[in-house]
């Protein structure tokens, strides 16, 4: 039914810029209108312009095809259908809301968007746009500024790393080619960091995680850990 809509508007638009044209052409005293049709015409139809003009730079780019989880502005969600006018996506809450899990609600986004903001592709990577299943989270825990910080980052570290091999193997087999800062930055830098606020320290661990299941992962992490210090007075939860 939107196909249908916006075809009836183009044939519609059309029509009208003909018959002006014709209009101008056999009777004089309307060609002095043209450029104030026209102009009234650009004006009213410039988003539209530039929402086609985007479809097609959507579709020979491929920045993002169907199935990807992308962000444009303060916009995110999975795509689900791409316009020539809009595209649809399926809206994927932020941390504080459903933190990486769809919301069940579509956004109509206009393709224009793209044209002016910059996008952001979970799915791919790398300039050849790969694809990219695999991307960098992060846990956080608060314990007490009298813990034991090494032993609680050291505990962390060994949690993770120990959960994260599996996926850590797939990344290194989908990124062989094309992608060798993810693997380096993945296995050769330090996983677990540490933060010191008045109140509070945080250590916070580094892990790789499948796109759409980072969320379980980082929960079985913080699980594990809680199930290491529950016993452990030297490590209190802030």
């Amino acid at each position: 039914m939107r196909s249908v809509t916006i075809v009836v508007t183009v044939v519609t638009i059309l029509v009208l810029i003909a018959v002006t044209i014709v209009a101008a052409i056999y009777v004089p005293q309307v060609a002095i209108y043209v450029p104030i049709i026209a102009l009234g015409l650009a004006l009213a139809l410039q988003k539209y312009t530039a929402s086609f003009i985007a479809f097609f730079v959507i579709t020979f780019t491929r920045i993002f095809d169907i199935g990807d989880r992308i962000r444009i502005g303060n916009v995110k969600g999975d795509v689900r259908h791409v316009g020539i006018i809009h595209m649809i996506l399926e809206e994927v809450g932020e941390d504080e809301k459903l933190g990486g899990e769809l919301t069940g609600r579509l956004l109509y986004v206009p393709n224009l968007i793209i044209l002016d903001q910059p996008v952001l592709n979970y799915s791919k990577g790398h300039i050849e746009a790969i694809a990219a299943d695999y991307v960098f989270d992060e846990v956080r825990i608060p314990i007490k500024t009298d813990s034991d910080v090494e032993k609680a980052a050291a505990l962390l570290e060994g949690i993770i790393k120990k959960l994260d091999e599996p996926y850590i193997a797939e990344a290194r087999k989908m990124f062989k080619r094309g992608f060798p800062k993810f693997l380096q930055e993945a296995t050769g830098s330090p996983r677990v960091l540490v933060h010191i606020e008045p109140q509070r320290i945080w250590i916070k661990g580094k892990f790789v995680a499948p796109l759409r299941g980072r969320n379980e992962l980082r929960s079985n992490i913080i699980l594990e850990f809680l199930s290491k210090v529950d016993d452990d007075a030297t490590i209190v939860l802030a």
